[in-house]
Protein backbone atom coordinates (compact mmCIF):
# COMPACT_ATOMS: atom_id res chain seq x y z
CA UNK A 1 0.00 0.00 0.00
CA UNK A 2 1.44 3.75 -0.62
CA UNK A 3 2.42 5.07 2.34
CA UNK A 4 1.03 8.58 1.88
CA UNK A 5 -2.94 6.59 1.45
CA UNK A 6 -2.00 4.60 4.81
CA UNK A 7 -1.47 7.90 6.91
CA UNK A 8 -4.50 9.55 5.98
CA UNK A 9 -6.95 6.48 6.69
CA UNK A 10 -6.96 7.05 10.14
CA UNK A 11 -8.25 10.59 9.50
CA UNK A 12 -11.07 9.04 7.26
CA UNK A 13 -11.72 6.86 10.19
CA UNK A 14 -12.05 9.75 12.41
CA UNK A 15 -14.68 11.61 10.38
CA UNK A 16 -17.25 8.35 10.21
CA UNK A 17 -16.78 7.93 13.95
CA UNK A 18 -16.94 11.62 14.75
CA UNK A 19 -19.84 12.41 12.44
CA UNK A 20 -17.72 15.61 10.86
CA UNK A 21 -14.71 17.40 9.97
CA UNK A 22 -14.75 19.41 12.39
CA UNK A 23 -15.17 17.42 15.07
CA UNK A 24 -12.63 14.91 13.57
CA UNK A 25 -10.24 17.98 13.19
CA UNK A 26 -10.74 18.37 17.09
CA UNK A 27 -10.07 15.44 18.34
CA UNK A 28 -7.05 14.64 15.96
CA UNK A 29 -5.82 17.86 16.70
CA UNK A 30 -5.30 19.00 13.36
CA UNK A 31 -7.16 21.69 11.32
CA UNK A 32 -10.38 21.77 9.27
CA UNK A 33 -8.91 21.90 5.83
CA UNK A 34 -6.54 19.44 6.71
CA UNK A 35 -9.17 16.66 7.41
CA UNK A 36 -10.77 17.60 4.51
CA UNK A 37 -7.28 17.45 2.43
CA UNK A 38 -6.46 13.93 3.97
CA UNK A 39 -9.95 12.83 2.87
CA UNK A 40 -9.81 13.77 -0.71
CA UNK A 41 -6.37 12.64 -1.13
CA UNK A 42 -8.16 9.18 -0.27
CA UNK A 43 -11.32 9.71 -2.44
CA UNK A 44 -9.05 10.54 -5.56
CA UNK A 45 -6.68 8.06 -4.81
CA UNK A 46 -9.93 5.26 -4.81
CA UNK A 47 -11.67 6.92 -7.53
CA UNK A 48 -15.21 7.16 -4.94
CA UNK A 49 -16.58 9.47 -2.77
CA UNK A 50 -16.59 8.25 0.44
CA UNK A 51 -18.55 11.12 2.51
CA UNK A 52 -22.15 12.70 1.31
CA UNK A 53 -21.67 16.39 1.81
CA UNK A 54 -23.85 19.16 2.60
CA UNK A 55 -24.00 22.70 4.16
CA UNK A 56 -25.49 21.03 7.90
CA UNK A 57 -23.92 17.05 7.95
CA UNK A 58 -21.76 14.54 6.38
CA UNK A 59 -22.93 11.01 5.79
CA UNK A 60 -20.83 8.24 4.92
CA UNK A 61 -21.70 6.74 0.93
CA UNK A 62 -22.03 3.08 0.59
CA UNK A 63 -18.15 3.06 -0.97
CA UNK A 64 -17.29 4.83 2.40
CA UNK A 65 -19.56 2.22 4.80
CA UNK A 66 -17.55 -0.41 2.62
CA UNK A 67 -13.96 0.94 3.35
CA UNK A 68 -14.38 1.87 7.35
CA UNK A 69 -16.38 -1.55 7.73
CA UNK A 70 -13.12 -3.00 6.09
CA UNK A 71 -9.83 -0.69 7.77
CA UNK A 72 -11.62 0.65 10.88
CA UNK A 73 -11.30 -2.87 13.04
CA UNK A 74 -7.99 -3.02 11.49
CA UNK A 75 -6.70 -0.01 12.42
CA UNK A 76 -8.31 -0.20 16.01
CA UNK A 77 -6.21 -3.55 16.22
CA UNK A 78 -3.06 -1.51 15.67
CA UNK A 79 -3.73 1.51 18.10
CA UNK A 80 -4.44 -1.12 21.00
CA UNK A 81 -1.30 -3.24 19.80
CA UNK A 82 0.43 0.27 20.47
CA UNK A 83 -0.88 0.75 23.48
CA UNK A 84 0.08 -2.75 24.82
CA UNK A 85 3.53 -2.03 23.83
CA UNK A 86 3.39 1.49 25.97
CA UNK A 87 2.24 -0.71 29.13
CA UNK A 88 4.90 -2.91 29.22
CA UNK A 89 6.92 -0.23 31.26
CA UNK A 90 3.29 -1.00 33.91
CA UNK A 91 1.09 1.74 32.61
CA UNK A 92 -2.11 1.93 30.95
CA UNK A 93 -2.36 4.75 28.21
CA UNK A 94 -4.83 5.94 25.48
CA UNK A 95 -7.76 7.77 24.76
CA UNK A 96 -10.71 5.42 25.74
CA UNK A 97 -13.94 6.60 24.27
CA UNK A 98 -16.98 5.65 26.73
CA UNK A 99 -21.22 5.80 24.95
CA UNK A 100 -23.30 5.94 28.28
CA UNK A 101 -26.64 7.34 29.07
CA UNK A 102 -27.46 10.40 31.07
CA UNK A 103 -27.65 8.65 34.29
CA UNK A 104 -24.64 6.57 34.33
CA UNK A 105 -22.73 9.79 35.57
CA UNK A 106 -24.29 9.89 38.59
CA UNK A 107 -25.28 6.58 39.48
CA UNK A 108 -21.50 5.54 39.00
CA UNK A 109 -19.23 6.89 36.41
CA UNK A 110 -18.23 10.06 37.85
CA UNK A 111 -16.67 8.41 40.72
CA UNK A 112 -15.01 5.43 38.38
CA UNK A 113 -13.44 8.57 36.28
CA UNK A 114 -12.33 10.15 39.46
CA UNK A 115 -10.56 6.79 40.61
CA UNK A 116 -9.11 6.44 36.64
CA UNK A 117 -7.29 9.92 37.38
CA UNK A 118 -5.93 8.62 40.42
CA UNK A 119 -4.71 5.25 38.86
CA UNK A 120 -4.10 5.41 35.60
CA UNK A 121 -3.05 9.31 34.91
CA UNK A 122 -2.04 8.54 31.12
CA UNK A 123 -5.56 7.24 30.24
CA UNK A 124 -7.84 9.99 28.63
CA UNK A 125 -11.13 8.69 29.57
CA UNK A 126 -13.55 10.51 27.01
CA UNK A 127 -17.56 9.73 27.87
CA UNK A 128 -19.76 10.74 24.90
CA UNK A 129 -23.52 10.98 26.82
CA UNK A 130 -26.33 9.45 24.72
CA UNK A 131 -29.33 7.49 25.55
CA UNK A 132 -30.22 6.15 22.19
CA UNK A 133 -28.92 1.90 21.57
CA UNK A 134 -26.17 3.52 19.58
CA UNK A 135 -23.69 0.65 17.73
CA UNK A 136 -20.79 1.32 19.66
CA UNK A 137 -18.33 -0.43 17.06
CA UNK A 138 -19.49 1.52 14.50
CA UNK A 139 -19.17 4.82 15.68
CA UNK A 140 -15.59 3.74 17.44
CA UNK A 141 -16.34 3.99 20.80
CA UNK A 142 -14.14 1.29 22.87
CA UNK A 143 -17.45 0.59 25.52
CA UNK A 144 -20.74 1.62 26.25
CA UNK A 145 -22.74 1.44 29.40
CA UNK A 146 -26.51 0.48 29.01
CA UNK A 147 -29.26 -1.32 31.44
CA UNK A 148 -28.06 -5.19 31.18
CA UNK A 149 -31.30 -6.59 29.55
CA UNK A 150 -30.12 -4.35 26.85
CA UNK A 151 -26.87 -5.37 26.32
CA UNK A 152 -26.22 -7.64 22.88
CA UNK A 153 -25.39 -10.85 23.62
CA UNK A 154 -22.46 -11.37 21.39
CA UNK A 155 -20.85 -8.69 23.96
CA UNK A 156 -18.51 -9.19 27.39
CA UNK A 157 -20.95 -7.55 29.79
CA UNK A 158 -19.33 -6.67 33.62
CA UNK A 159 -21.65 -5.16 35.98
CA UNK A 160 -21.15 -1.30 36.82
CA UNK A 161 -23.77 -1.19 39.22
CA UNK A 162 -25.81 -3.63 41.75
CA UNK A 163 -29.54 -4.23 40.76
CA UNK A 164 -31.66 -1.34 41.97
CA UNK A 165 -35.56 -0.18 41.23
CA UNK A 166 -37.23 1.82 38.51
CA UNK A 167 -39.98 3.52 41.02
CA UNK A 168 -42.48 6.32 41.29
CA UNK A 169 -41.72 9.36 43.59
CA UNK A 170 -43.77 12.60 44.23
CA UNK A 171 -42.71 15.38 46.80
CA UNK A 172 -44.64 15.73 49.75
CA UNK A 173 -46.33 19.37 48.77
CA UNK A 174 -47.65 17.44 44.98
CA UNK A 175 -49.10 14.74 47.26
CA UNK A 176 -51.04 16.97 50.13
CA UNK A 177 -52.39 18.92 47.23
CA UNK A 178 -53.62 16.40 44.71
CA UNK A 179 -53.57 13.10 46.94
CA UNK A 180 -51.92 9.94 47.41
CA UNK A 181 -52.92 7.03 44.45
CA UNK A 182 -54.88 4.35 45.66
CA UNK A 183 -53.37 2.17 42.79
CA UNK A 184 -52.15 2.27 39.33
CA UNK A 185 -56.20 2.83 38.22
CA UNK A 186 -56.00 5.95 40.12
CA UNK A 187 -52.93 7.28 38.22
CA UNK A 188 -54.39 8.63 35.15
CA UNK A 189 -56.30 11.28 37.36
CA UNK A 190 -52.27 12.58 38.34
CA UNK A 191 -50.08 14.61 36.54
CA UNK A 192 -47.33 12.06 35.49
CA UNK A 193 -44.16 13.43 34.48
CA UNK A 194 -44.09 11.79 30.73
CA UNK A 195 -39.85 10.67 29.93
CA UNK A 196 -39.49 10.68 25.83
CA UNK A 197 -37.37 8.42 24.33
CA UNK A 198 -34.66 10.44 21.86
CA UNK A 199 -33.62 7.49 19.25
CA UNK A 200 -37.55 6.37 18.34
CA UNK A 201 -39.66 9.84 19.54
CA UNK A 202 -42.06 7.76 21.48
CA UNK A 203 -43.37 8.15 24.99
CA UNK A 204 -42.19 5.53 27.58
CA UNK A 205 -44.46 3.09 29.26
CA UNK A 206 -43.82 2.75 33.09
CA UNK A 207 -43.10 -0.64 33.91
CA UNK A 208 -44.63 -1.81 37.20
CA UNK A 209 -45.62 -4.96 38.72
CA UNK A 210 -49.32 -5.37 40.04
CA UNK A 211 -50.60 -8.16 41.71
CA UNK A 212 -47.19 -10.73 41.06
CA UNK A 213 -46.97 -9.84 37.01
CA UNK A 214 -45.52 -7.45 35.33
CA UNK A 215 -46.99 -4.84 32.83
CA UNK A 216 -46.91 -1.45 31.18
CA UNK A 217 -48.57 1.45 31.54
CA UNK A 218 -49.04 4.85 29.50
CA UNK A 219 -49.61 7.72 31.52
CA UNK A 220 -49.82 11.49 30.69
CA UNK A 221 -49.56 15.12 32.34
CA UNK A 222 -48.40 18.31 31.40
CA UNK A 223 -44.61 18.28 31.69
CA UNK A 224 -42.72 15.56 29.28
CA UNK A 225 -38.59 15.09 29.46
CA UNK A 226 -35.92 13.35 27.20
CA UNK A 227 -33.61 13.32 30.93
CA UNK A 228 -34.54 11.21 33.82
CA UNK A 229 -32.36 14.48 35.95
CA UNK A 230 -35.18 16.46 34.91
CA UNK A 231 -37.93 14.13 36.05
CA UNK A 232 -36.30 14.39 39.52
CA UNK A 233 -36.31 18.12 39.45
CA UNK A 234 -39.85 18.64 38.28
CA UNK A 235 -40.99 16.08 41.18
CA UNK A 236 -39.15 18.15 43.48
CA UNK A 237 -40.80 21.58 42.24
CA UNK A 238 -43.91 19.81 43.09
CA UNK A 239 -44.73 19.04 39.55
CA UNK A 240 -45.99 15.91 39.12
CA UNK A 241 -45.06 12.15 39.93
CA UNK A 242 -42.20 10.73 38.41
CA UNK A 243 -41.10 7.21 37.15
CA UNK A 244 -37.30 6.87 38.10
CA UNK A 245 -34.32 4.40 39.23
CA UNK A 246 -34.05 4.58 43.15
CA UNK A 247 -30.22 5.97 43.06
CA UNK A 248 -31.26 9.18 41.47
CA UNK A 249 -33.19 10.15 44.32
CA UNK A 250 -31.95 8.00 47.13
CA UNK A 251 -30.32 11.08 49.11
CA UNK A 252 -34.19 13.07 48.00
CA UNK A 253 -35.96 9.73 49.85
CA UNK A 254 -33.58 9.45 52.83
CA UNK A 255 -34.10 13.64 53.34
CA UNK A 256 -38.08 13.44 53.15
CA UNK A 257 -38.08 15.71 49.81
CA UNK A 258 -39.64 13.27 48.08
CA UNK A 259 -41.79 10.26 48.80
CA UNK A 260 -42.26 6.85 47.04
CA UNK A 261 -45.77 5.95 45.29
CA UNK A 262 -46.91 2.70 45.28
CA UNK A 263 -43.89 0.97 46.50
CA UNK A 264 -45.24 -2.29 45.90
CA UNK A 265 -45.22 -1.80 42.11
CA UNK A 266 -41.60 -0.71 41.78
CA UNK A 267 -39.78 -2.96 39.69
CA UNK A 268 -36.63 -4.11 40.04
CA UNK A 269 -33.72 -3.51 37.03
CA UNK A 270 -30.62 -5.69 36.75
CA UNK A 271 -28.07 -2.24 36.93
CA UNK A 272 -26.04 -1.54 34.62
CA UNK A 273 -23.47 -2.52 32.61
CA UNK A 274 -20.04 -1.88 30.80
CA UNK A 275 -19.83 -3.84 27.72
CA UNK A 276 -17.44 -3.92 25.07
CA UNK A 277 -16.49 -6.62 21.85
CA UNK A 278 -14.54 -9.40 23.12
CA UNK A 279 -11.25 -8.35 21.14
CA UNK A 280 -11.32 -4.96 22.96
CA UNK A 281 -10.73 -6.82 26.04
CA UNK A 282 -7.19 -7.11 25.17
CA UNK A 283 -6.92 -3.53 25.03
CA UNK A 284 -4.74 -2.25 28.46
CA UNK A 285 -6.45 1.09 29.00
CA UNK A 286 -9.80 -0.73 29.11
CA UNK A 287 -8.62 -3.64 31.28
CA UNK A 288 -7.41 -0.54 32.98
CA UNK A 289 -11.08 0.71 33.13
CA UNK A 290 -12.97 -2.42 34.01
CA UNK A 291 -10.49 -2.99 37.22
CA UNK A 292 -11.42 0.26 38.39
CA UNK A 293 -14.98 -0.88 37.83
CA UNK A 294 -15.31 -4.47 39.80
CA UNK A 295 -12.89 -2.30 42.46
CA UNK A 296 -15.63 0.67 43.16
CA UNK A 297 -18.75 -1.71 42.86
CA UNK A 298 -16.96 -4.34 45.51
CA UNK A 299 -16.41 -1.14 47.93
CA UNK A 300 -19.69 -0.19 47.31
CA UNK A 301 -21.28 -3.32 47.81
CA UNK A 302 -19.46 -4.32 50.70
CA UNK A 303 -20.43 -0.30 52.31
CA UNK A 304 -24.04 -0.70 51.68
CA UNK A 305 -23.76 -4.57 53.17
CA UNK A 306 -22.05 -2.93 56.79
CA UNK A 307 -24.65 -0.55 57.13
CA UNK A 308 -27.43 -3.46 56.44
CA UNK A 309 -25.72 -5.10 59.49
Amino acid sequence: MERDLLMHLPVVVAVAHRGGFAAAASSLGMTASAVSHAVRQVEERIGQPLFARTTRSVALTEAGRTLIATIGPALADVADGLDRVRSIRGKASGHLRINAPRIAMPMALAAIAAEMALRHPDVTLEIVADDGLTDIVELGFDAGIRLGGMVAQDMVAVALTPPFRAMMVASPAYLARRGIPADIAALPSHNCIAFRLIRSGGVYAWEVREHGRDMSIMTGGSAIVTDPLQARDLALAGVGIAYIFEPLVRADLTQGRLVTVLPETAIEEPGLFVYFPKRASLAPKLRAFIDVTRAMRERATSSRNGRST
